[in-house]
């Protein structure tokens, strides 16, 4: 018998997602409060590759009285709101758009191809206070709005770059919202929709169930996108998908595909950031939540597996994308196992990969730790891997027989592991039976059966 979760009741038959068929950003700050994004994530269907832009250069509003105002992208109306070009105006080039009071900047006109992101650029006016603002979301061409991401507090007056998830296909026009700080004013510049990408040219399909798709193995513990399990909550990241435990600070697990389509040149971000689609009030760990535990910011989903655009890369350095990872074992052992299943890529196959941690305790560069980040990051004991390899193909989950090589790996999160992840193969039933997983339940359980007793030994 499959072991399976017994803390969570699978509801995955809540996401009846559609297939698709086989095809060949700057740091958020960590001010956010954690709203939940109200447009979710569809199904990705096309792939598109315009961005739209305004730097707020062309056009002239020298009083905060609501009006609309020509700009080079079209009309925008600005409702306590003008454009200034004093030595107060913080802005990138001569020009940028002051809010006071609980003002609002906002698009008269639609965006055809969707949105992926959305980043725009801000600051404290001169000297003002804080203020709070927020990015809202329309598809139905301004008749009804939904908020999109976190609130963004803006304390400084140096530009820093908010970036908001959409991954939202079809017509929308977007509006931000002043929220709080009364008649301290704000500063946007430089307000950036790139536009909706599918995955496919980062490699992977969001939630589908298609071929290349993050979940095409199944849903390992049932995870839902309901609150009220906030300890399997399923977040489709589009490149990866993963089940965030809130408790924890960490994902369970993450799954996602690697194929040809997957590996580019794209250089590391770094860009490490607050998931601000976290529902609200959930704690959103930061970039420097890690700092001085010991650990590292360990990747599930690698960095270096979605190299082909720059928001695919990005996208892996999500907080909720990381682990509290033994440095030796983070940059030897798991280096070398995620080098290995991409030189598997190169080598004419696709691979299917999940990715775990579980356990309470590891020991890192200062010795050894429950918890970091002031209990809010529990430190696992255990971290595990599965890499089913395919050679390259179509119906991907047909092809998966009883003779199909999968490599299952688990490693004790300790700065002392062999720098050789083979000394650490086991089935893939032991993690199961660690976990109370059900790995790769979408397959047929004969194949289950076989392939998951095995340990790899090629």
């Amino acid at each position: 018998m499959k072991i399976r979760h017994l803390l969570f009741s699978p509801l995955a038959a809540l996401f009846l997602l559609a297939s698709c068929s086989k095809d060949t950003t700057a740091p958020a700050p960590e001010s956010g409060t954690g709203q939940t994004t109200a447009v979710s994530s569809k199904l990705r269907t096309t792939a598109i590759t315009q961005t739209f832009s305004e730097g707020f250069e062309s056009g002239s509003k020298t009083a905060y009285a609501i009006s609309n105002v020509t700009l080079g992208s079209g009309s925008w109306s600005m409702d306590d709101a003008l454009i200034g070009n004093t030595t107060s105006d913080h802005k990138a080039g001569s020009q940028s758009v002051r809010i006071r009071n609980t003002g609002t900047l906002g698009m008269n006109f639609n965006v055809a191809a969707g949105a992926s992101t959305v980043t725009v650029k801000y600051a404290v006016y001169g000297t003002d206070g804080s203020s709070a603002f927020q990015l809202w979301a329309s598809s139905n061409s301004g008749s009804s709005y939904t908020q999109v991401g976190g609130t963004i507090t803006a304390s400084s007056a140096a530009l820093n770059t908010a970036t908001f998830t959409v991954n939202q296909a079809g017509t929308l026009r977007f509006q931000l919202r002043k929220t709080s700080g009364g008649t301290n004013r704000i500063n946007i510049d430089d307000f950036i929709v790139n536009s909706y990408d599918n995955g496919s040219t980062g490699g992977g399909t969001g939630g589908s169930t298609g071929d290349n798709s993050n979940l095409l193995m199944g849903n390992p513990s049932g995870a839902t996108g309901s609150i009220v399990f906030p300890a399997n909550y399923l977040m489709d990241q589009t490149y990866f998908t993963e089940s965030y435990n809130r408790d924890r600070g960490t994902p369970n697990w993450v799954s996602w595909y690697v194929g040809s389509s997957s590996l580019g040149a794209t250089a590391r971000t770094d860009a490490f950031r607050a998931d601000l689609n976290l529902p609200s009030g959930w704690y959103q760990v930061g970039s420097t939540s890690y700092s001085g535990s010991g650990f590292d910011r360990g990747h599930n989903c690698p960095s270096a597996d979605r190299t082909t655009t720059v928001t695919a890369n990005e996208a892996t350095f999500l907080m909720t994308n990381m682990i509290p990872q033994a440095p030796n074992n983070n940059q030897q052992t798991w280096a070398n196992l995620e080098n290995y299943a991409r030189s598997l890529v190169a080598a004419g196959n696709e691979v299917y990969i999940v990715m775990g941690s579980y356990g309470t305790g590891g020991t890192g560069s200062n010795g050894f730790a429950s918890t970091i980040n002031s209990g809010h990051v529990t430190v696992p004991s255990n971290v595990w891997k599965v890499v089913v390899v395919l050679p390259n193909g179509n119906s991907d989950l047909s092809r998966v027989t009883s003779s199909t090589r999968v490599i299952a790996v688990n490693t004790p999160n300790i700065n002392t592991t062999n720098s050789d992840w083979k000394t650490y193969r086991c089935s893939v039933r032991s993690i199961e039976s660690a976990t109370g997983y059900n790995l790769l339940s979408a397959l047929p359980q004969s194949v289950q059966d076989a392939v998951e007793t095995r340990v790899d030994n090629l």
